[in-house]
């Protein structure tokens, strides 16, 4: 399995070796060890979400307060998503900043992103069928949403689909109403930096 580390720190991408013959594909899509070697401790498994969507459709960019943050391993088993990171840990150099992953079912990439960061998706193709390995379970009050098309995060949204056709963007009415970076910075809704680095340090042992 190939990793490669983003421009955003605490993020990932991961790429397994893929075996194919004429019965199908074949591959290692999650390997605990390599993931513990990569981030630096063990990876505790205590949810994992599937979503499929429409073309066009976008999820995100969705936080959770830290501690204890929520970290996820994020892959497409069916279509193709752009998957995008975001920087949202405020005092970090690259806060308010991006890196996006073409995930899809061709070269069955994944991604790991860190506790303190946000997350976010579009759809390009219908089904699209996205699994997130969660370090922690759903809650509620500590999860939140930044607006996806928040000009400040200049997020490269894709304007056409993977078969050509031009996107068509569907939000939910969550996504849609968020607060934008600097209002939920405002709120005193983002992570901080050097809290979220503390955390980090503490799951190392």
């Amino acid at each position: 399995m190939q990793v490669r580390e983003l421009t955003i720190a605490g993020a990932w991408e991961f790429t397994p070796a893929r075996y194919d013959d004429p019965r199908g594909v074949f591959l290692e899509s999650f390997k605990a060890e390599v993931l513990a070697e990569t981030i630096g401790h063990e990876f505790t498994l205590a949810q994992a979400n599937t979503s499929v969507s429409a073309a066009g459709v976008i999820r995100g960019v969705h936080f959770a307060d830290v501690p204890p943050g929520q970290a996820k391993y994020v892959t497409c088993a069916k279509g193709a998503v752009l998957d995008v990171i975001v920087d949202i840990r405020v005092g970090s150099p690259t806060f308010g900043q991006c890196d996006a992953v073409l995930l899809d079912d061709v070269e069955r990439k994944a991604v790991y992103l860190s506790e303190g960061l946000g997350h976010a998706f579009c759809s390009l193709e219908d089904g699209s069928t996205v699994t997130y390995l969660c370090s922690t379970g759903y809650n509620p009050g500590g999860e939140h949403g930044i607006s996806p098309i928040d000009p400040a995060l200049a997020i490269p949204w894709p304007l056409v689909a993977r078969d050509g056709s031009p996107l068509e963007f569907v939000l939910s009415d969550k996504d849609r109403d968020a607060p934008t970076l600097a209002e939920a910075a405002d709120a005193g809704l983002l992570p901080s930096y050097d809290d979220v680095a503390a955390y980090l340090e503490t799951l190392k042992g």
